[in-house]
């Protein structure tokens, strides 16, 4: 399976953003669950202390011993919610008798909530949520006491939970709109970062500079010739083996002078001039070598250095002594070519003599392989419309350059008379025909065929690994009509007539595939007709 290369800009892209999503949106959530809860805490808070100070007013305490409490603490209570922007403030006494209320006419009501037992039979002050009759809500409650401190009512402050969220979403909102923009400055900044690598990196992708980094080193200690490379200022920056073997060189030469190793005069000639210099000869040693050197020029043209090969002189002449050995060589073997053809003059004698057994041993040899391949195919099939059936299939998969195998488990004797040539063309052909287009798309395509009588039934197999059938497709294939492949018309009809043909001779068909692992059509034909 090839392997998809993903690109240096990509690779930067998708990790900062990746990386940026997650750190922002894990920040921006853990944000928006803090100021929810939060904001819950402060609105119960504020609901609690508006409840204590008002439990806390004389004037409401003395109310509770007038006739008509509601008479003074409805104004009061209304005062005070209009003041604090709390939803509503309820005064109930310990039944829970309303005397107060955001809309008068609830006013002598009983509370609704079913949260007061806390203050009114054991004192406490609390916050609470709970759905009263203008909606769910966030409360905060707290006991009445009278001057002798004996509860004798309670306080209820609220805010809708409705208005709650809204606080909630609003924030989220915000919150969400800081992380767009931080997130987008992501973008913007990996996008500008990808873009100043590649253009360091010349367009090249990390797999592109690795795989010519292995080149040259291949390269390097590949070619006979000795290689040299310096940067501008003659630090050597390259240097191959035969290069230190031509030269007398041991030892690392990295970042040495090239002044130091060689003379070195045509290395900066060549960054001088900016023209490459061949075939200069160099004494070094004792040797005589042959220098090719040229600049290394960046794409505006500056130097950025140069290399030089060498070459041994003696290697030249031993090259021109390899010519004439190859030139002997190639005379050799026009000898032997016509020596095999010789041969075929002998062979064409012979039949001109009439020694006909000798060329047809000949020919016999040659046509081997063909009668091993048709062999098979006579001693385990019996019946002669088999047999012609496969014998033409095995042309076609030689054309196609498929393998296909008989089954050397086939035992197949003659075939009822029931079953006749045409129904296995349409059987036989059509399955094999499919199985040659599933397999062509195979890597090396093969194809096999089982027959055999031995049970009850009469059985064909055929097996190919081509690419399969998907599951979802397996109920569909003998549709008439319906067909696997894209773009072809008239096709769909082969498995549809194979399908008839078996039902017709009282058969059935079995199909087991997976895509990617081939599929094998097995038909169970009755010996005797139904």
């Amino acid at each position: 399976m090839r392997r998809i290369r993903v690109s240096l800009q990509t690779k930067i892209l998708g990790l900062v953003l990746l990386m940026s999503f997650f750190i922002i949106g894990t920040l921006a959530s853990y944000f928006m669950i803090m100021e929810s809860r939060q904001i819950e805490a402060q609105d119960g808070r504020l609901a609690l202390e508006i409840a204590k100070t008002v439990a806390t007013m004389p004037t409401l305490i003395d109310a509770f011993q007038s006739k008509n409490p509601a008479e003074t603490i409805q104004p009061l209570a209304e005062k005070i919610r209009m003041q604090t922007g709390a939803e509503f403030i309820v005064v109930g006494n310990r039944e829970g008798i309303r005397y107060s209320h955001p809309l008068k006419n609830r006013i002598g009501k009983k509370m609704v909530g079913g949260d007061n037992e806390r203050a009114i039979l054991k004192g406490e002050s609390y916050i609470s949520k709970a759905n009263g009759s203008l909606g769910p809500s966030l409360r905060g409650k707290t006991p009445i006491r009278d001057r002798n401190g004996k509860i004798i009512g309670v306080v209820s402050v609220g805010f809708m939970l409705r208005d709650i969220h809204e606080q909630m979403d609003n924030r989220a909102k915000e919150a969400g709109g800081v992380a767009l923009l931080s997130f987008l400055a992501a973008v913007l900044g990996s996008a500008l970062l990808a873009r100043d690598i590649r253009k360091d990196t010349m367009g090249l992708e990390p797999y592109e500079i690795a795989a010519l980094y292995k080149e040259k080193r291949a390269i390097l200690h590949a070619v006979k010739e000795g290689i040299i490379a310096v940067d501008r200022a003659g630090f050597v920056t390259t240097m191959n083996q035969p290069a230190k073997n031509l030269l007398h060189i041991g030892g690392s030469v990295r970042r040495m002078k090239v002044d130091e190793l060689v003379p070195a005069s045509f290395f900066y000639e060549v960054m001088e001039s900016k023209r490459p210099k061949m075939d200069r000869e160099m004494v070094w040693k004792g040797r005589t070598l042959i220098v090719n050197s040229t600049p290394i020029l960046d794409e505006h043209g500056e130097v950025q250095g140069a290399v030089a090969s060498f070459r041994d002189r003696s290697e030249i002449e031993r090259m021109v002594n390899t010519l004439s050995e190859v030139r002997k060589y190639s005379e050799d073997l026009r000898a032997q070519s016509h020596e095999y053809a010789n041969k075929l003059h002998v062979i064409s004698g012979l039949l001109q003599l009439g020694a006909y057994e000798d060329a047809v041993e000949f020919i016999r040899a040659e046509s081997a392989s063909l009668q091993n391949q048709h062999a098979r195919v006579f001693q385990n099939i019996k019946d002669s419309k088999v047999q012609a059936v496969l014998l033409g299939k095995l042309g076609r998969a030689s054309e196609k350059k498929i393998h296909f195998d008989i089954d050397p488990n086939s035992s197949l004797q003659s075939l009822p008379k029931y079953i006749d040539l045409s129904r296995l063309i349409v059987i036989i052909g059509n399955l094999l025909d499919n199985a040659f287009e599933a397999a062509a798309k195979a890597q090396n395509p093969t194809v096999l065929f089982f027959a055999t009588d031995l049970g009850s039934d009469i059985v064909f197999e055929i097996s190919d690994n081509g690419t399969g059938i998907e599951q979802t497709m397996l109920g569909r294939i003998f549709e008439r009509g319906f067909t696997t492949k894209t773009g072809e018309a008239a096709r769909g009809f082969g498995l549809s007539n194979v399908d008839h043909a078996v039902s017709e001779l009282g058969g059935f068909i079995e199909v087991h595939s997976n895509p990617g692992e081939g599929s094998v059509f097995t038909v169970y034909l009755p010996k005797g007709e139904e």
